[in-house]
């Protein structure tokens, strides 16, 4: 079946769509999940506990310190992770591969709290334990991912690498990492959603974030305060997640 010029137009017309609803349609819902949450806690009337939890510069203060334990946890995870990987891809270290990526699955494997809570009893409380703790428990996708990428690129195009004059670091920097980012940022992604959702454990080890929201409404029976917690950490997920993608999708299209 042939395609016309029309039937061509429609489908470059709905891919067009889905695009712009796909980069704009996070940020929208998020945007509005916003509203609903400050039009349902203005229409109510807060007690003393309610008042102190829920006014914006605690919010505000609360939500920059979760953005801070993620984001430190995740440039360690970075830091650490893709170096190793890529020496880990590497055909002398490839029988390492295995025992790596088990050890980093032990961190994962362990309930997130435990994780945290172990490193709190050897090293004591604080925001460095917290982050330390999440870069443990995130390390894992990203190590994998970094590997994996870097194993699934085409040999030919190494070899056309080589047959080009490239040296072995020539090769990595200018035809396997390029190739490979995709799969690594989707490693990545992983590793941010992990870290927004376990740094809400952070509260236990008097780290701050939006997980003292979270605490705060368990222990002080508020469903108010720990709804708006747990709803501000799924939306920073999810905007993070989303940031991420646009800059995946970006990165793609310049490796095709």
């Amino acid at each position: 079946m042939s395609v016309t010029s029309s039937d061509s137009t429609v489908i470059d017309s709905q891919r067009s769509r889905r695009r712009i609803w796909g980069t704009i349609g996070t940020p929208l819902f998020a945007a509005a999940v916003l509203v609903c949450l400050w039009l349902w806690t203005s229409s109510r009337e807060l007690d003393s506990i309610e008042a102190q939890s829920l006014n914006l510069p605690y919010i505000l203060s609360k939500t920059g310190e979760h953005i801070a334990l993620t984001t430190y946890s995740t440039l360690i995870v970075v830091i650490v992770a893709i170096p190793a990987g890529i020496l880990l891809s590497r055909p002398r270290m490839k029988k390492l591969a295995p025992i790596a990526l088990g050890a980093a699955n032990i961190g994962q494997a362990a309930p997130s709290i435990a994780v945290i809570i172990l490193a709190a009893m050897l090293f004591g409380v604080g925001i460095e334990i917290a982050v330390f703790a999440l870069a443990i428990y995130a390390i894992l996708p990203v190590l994998r991912n970094t590997i994996v990428g870097l194993q699934q690129v085409d040999p030919a195009i190494i070899d056309a690498g080589r047959g080009m004059g490239f040296s072995k670091t020539q090769i990595l920097m200018r035809v396997e990492l390029p190739l490979a980012v995709p799969i690594i940022l989707t490693g990545l992604r992983t590793a941010l959603v992990l870290n927004v959702g376990t740094a809400t454990m952070a509260a236990f080890v008097n780290a701050g974030g939006l997980g003292d929201l979270v605490t705060s409404g368990v222990a002080l029976q508020r469903s108010m305060v720990l709804v708006t917690g747990s709803a501000l950490v799924a939306l920073l997920a999810l905007l993070l997640d989303w940031m991420v993608g646009l800059v995946q999708r970006s990165l793609t299209r310049m490796s095709t």
